[in-house]
Order: structure tokens, then sequence, then C-alpha cells
């Protein structure tokens, strides 16, 4: 069986995030191209954005540390730390307004 300590690893991530020049950091914990299912951590320092992107498929995002809002057109969700929201299927935007961890879980086609 494979184990993750989340919160070192989010501890781990957010330090990397805040040093890096692009404001954040990510490591999969699980899948690849090969597999449908696929779980990664991302971290992104405090007022970072990733910038409006597509659904992969069928997606959740768990806040694992912090506070993020994920914006869908008109829609937006405000979400901190313990809160699970199922990602629309349409273009969206994730922002951390403040230090922020998240676990993304994207079942793929």
């Amino acid at each position: 069986m494979d184990t993750t300590r989340l919160p070192a690893l989010v501890d781990e991530l957010i330090a990397t995030a805040c040093d890096a020049h692009s404001r954040r950091a990510g490591h999969t914990l699980h899948g690849n191209s090969a597999r449908h299912l696929r779980q990664t951590v991302i971290a992104l320092a405090a007022s970072t954005e990733l910038g409006e992107h597509q659904s992969p498929g069928e997606a959740t995002l768990q806040v694992l540390r912090g506070d993020v809002t994920l914006t869908a057109g008109d829609d937006e969700w405000h979400g901190m730390t313990g809160d699970l929201i199922t990602i629309p299927d349409a273009r969206h935007n994730l922002r951390a307004n403040e230090d922020s961890a998240v676990l993304l879980t994207v079942l793929a086609n």
C-alpha cells in the first residue's frame, strides 16, 4: 500500500510554492496517463491563480489548508480547510486567498 502524510506534504509544497517564481507547486499522489483516477496536491502562495482552464473530466477539489475561490463563469465558490466541491464541467479559475493547498481528484476519460 502507498501512503502519504498529507500534513507534511502540504507544509513542503506550500514552502516550495512561496519560494517558486510561479508561486505554485504540485505533487501527484496517484495516477498517470495509464490510469483513469488521478489525485494531485496543488499548493498556491497567497494571491496566486491557476488561470482559467477547462475541466479535464469528472473532478473534485478538497481544500487541505487555506482559503481559495473557484470561479466558473458567473458562479463563485469560496472554500476553506476541509471543504469539498465538485468542479463544474466548464472553464474555471482557482485563486488562493492565502497560502493554500488543495487535493484535486480527476477521473479522466
